[in-house]
């Protein structure tokens, strides 16, 4: 009676687990079929992930910092002031640009009417000049016709002499008016030369003064766009440096879109424009939708710091990979889940 009882436990225990053995069998070459269906029918891969635009957030002028106006993971518009930096020190150089430039524009001022004075008076000098040729002209006749009357003796030595005395005087008289017209005009050439001095010192501070509002503009960081802040690294308070990275900018304008790192023995009927469907390992049962709009020129190995040398002797054949850009369809909100770095999977359609 025990024999019997045990014969049928492990009759039992056969039968059961030859059913366990079919059902698992029949599952293996049902997914065996599935996968030689998808392989014949779909180029599909898992090395693949969301991509978006990160761009650093990096200080152009360095000091202590006043205000931070961000937290982590926060969405920001373009325009809202991340941080703000102690801006003291630019002020006061602004402040002493302004002060240099106001310096020169008066000084340009007053040497314009320097040169409104010494032209006037160098046209003084050139009436003078006048005056004194026609005084000249004068005393050169009124010695002439002494000269006359003194060879036929109806004048005296004496006033033959205070009529060359009297052209002596003239002609010097002619030529402190040449000289001193000609010093006028050469009072107003430096006079000019000294306002293209001050009117070129006028560049330089008012350039000067620009790069200064530049600086001062550096002390306030903006969102250049709207974005999602990364991680926080800064402190109110904390001193930072020219060129200091400060965190990290997720750039939501520029859309979203799919690096899928083909096998090089699967890109050969890819083409741009070809619709992709893409699993998401977070969302999982949700399709998303995109197209391919470029096939990397090269391999991805090409692009590495330290692309291999397959002529050191070394050479070891291994499959690689072709990144491959796949934008997302759709509006922002449809895609809103899909985060930059999350994986993916993408499969294409060979019939298509």
């Amino acid at each position: 009676m025990q024999n019997k009882t045990h014969f049928t436990i492990d009759r039992w225990i056969t039968r059961i687990t030859g059913i366990f053995a079919g059902i698992i069998l029949l599952i293996l070459i049902g997914w065996g079929i599935l996968s030689l269906y998808q392989g014949m029918k779909y180029e599909q891969t898992n090395d693949a992930q969301i991509q978006e635009y990160i761009n650093p957030i990096i200080s152009r002028a360095g000091g202590f910092i006043t205000k931070v106006n961000f937290q982590e993971n926060q969405y920001l518009k373009k325009g809202d002031t991340l941080l703000v930096i102690d801006n003291r020190e630019s002020t006061l150089q602004q402040e002493q640009a302004e002060a240099a430039l106001l310096n020169s524009r008066s000084q340009l001022a007053v040497l314009e009417s320097n040169v409104n004075s010494l032209k006037t008076a160098s046209l003084v000098n050139k009436s003078q000049i006048k005056a004194a040729s026609a005084k000249l002209l004068k005393q050169q006749q009124d010695y002439n016709r002494y000269t006359k009357l003194y060879e036929v003796e109806s004048a005296t030595k004496q006033q033959l002499e205070t009529n060359k005395a009297n052209l002596d005087v003239a002609a010097a008289d002619y030529q402190i008016a040449l000289d001193s017209y000609k010093t006028s005009l050469a009072k107003v050439n430096d006079t000019e030369a000294q306002q293209n001095v001050v009117r070129a010192d006028i560049k330089k501070f008012q350039a000067l003064l620009q790069r200064n509002r530049l600086d001062l503009s550096y002390t306030v960081i903006q969102a250049p766009y709207n974005c999602r802040i990364g991680k926080r690294s800064i402190e109110k308070g904390q001193m930072i440096e020219p060129g200091q990275i400060l965190g990290y900018l997720v750039n939501k304008e520029a859309g979203k879109w799919v690096i899928a790192n083909y096998k090089e023995t699967q890109v050969n009927n890819m083409y741009i424009g070809e619709m992709a469907r893409i699993d998401a390992d977070a969302f999982p049962g949700e399709k998303f939708a995109g197209r391919i709009i470029s096939l990397s020129p090269a391999t991805g190995s090409s692009f590495s710091l330290l692309p291999p040398d397959n002529s050191t002797g070394n050479y070891v054949k291994i499959v690689q990979r072709i990144p491959v850009r796949i934008e997302l369809e759709g509006t922002p909100t449809d895609n809103a889940g899909l985060e930059a770095g999350m994986n993916v999977t993408v499969t294409l359609d060979k019939d298509k």
